[in-house]
């Protein structure tokens, strides 16, 4: 039995997984999936957003320990959440067995307009000032996903707004993510986990040159889906369930 830890990114909360987890459940048939939500997202709406990666971590321990999961943790991470990844990796090797790192980027792989893909400032700077709940969410449809004909996607958009409306993201804290996020740098040595870098030739929101990057520089196993956008599990989580059931089929044979 395999413990995974599945993490989300700026704004997001579990239920935005979908039907990922099933997906990857059907995957790897001995693991225990498990969703937190980061401070400020979903169940834990309420309270006030880390400020940088490393509180993150520190609040997933403790979340982990509340609930009486035992480390080590084999941790899916799309996004912010893949920093998160990283720094749980880099600074308590010993509770982490494996690393998925989903579209995902970081300095010094990555320049800022890479990070953030430069063709969007102008709809978020407009979305900041402007505001809106539907706005807001429609953006992050659009920036995010690739998959779905317009009846899908208006049935996604209307369970994303109801997520809000039950557990509404507040701007402070948006921008608290934000601004973790931006400042967020990896680790001068690489984390002693296996790791495996998925990424999206189709995201509109980080350009998939961060991924690859960060593997290369990594000497990490990298695959890219030829179509899918930014949320790769969303778009196909069979198809990211089914590399990282091949990857562990690999590592764990050596």
């Amino acid at each position: 039995m395999s413990h995974w830890i599945l993490l989300r990114g700026l704004m997001r909360e579990q239920r935005h997984w979908g039907r990922f987890p099933g997906d990857l459940a059907d995957a790897l048939t001995d693991a225990v999936i498990i969703t937190p939500d980061l401070p400020g997202n979903g169940q834990h709406h309420t309270l006030r957003s880390a400020t940088t990666v490393a509180q993150m971590v520190e609040f997933c321990r403790q979340d982990l320990r509340k609930r009486g999961v035992p480390a080590p943790y084999r941790v899916l991470a799309l996004s912010l959440g893949g920093m998160v990844a990283v720094e749980w990796a880099s600074r308590y090797p010993q509770e982490i067995e494996r690393c998925v790192l989903i579209n995902t980027s970081m300095r010094p792989y990555s320049r800022f307009h890479q990070r953030l893909r430069w063709q969007n400032y102008a709809a978020i700077l407009r979305q900041v000032l402007s505001g809106g709940v539907e706005n807001q969410e429609r953006l992050i449809l659009r920036l995010t996903s690739r998959t779905g004909d317009d009846g899908e996607r208006e049935g996604l958009l209307a369970r994303w707004l109801r997520y809000q409306r039950e557990c509404p993201v507040s701007r402070a804290n948006a921008l608290r993510q934000l601004w973790s996020a931006a400042r967020f740098r990896a680790p001068a040595q690489r984390p002693a986990v296996p790791t495996l870098v998925l990424s999206s030739a189709g995201d509109q929101l980080v350009d998939p040159r961060c991924s690859a990057n960060l593997a290369r520089a990594w000497q990490a196993p990298h695959a890219l889906h030829p179509s899918a956008g930014h949320d790769l599990p969303l778009d196909d989580g069979p198809w990211v369930a089914a590399q990282v059931a091949k990857w562990l089929a690999t590592t764990e044979a050596r």
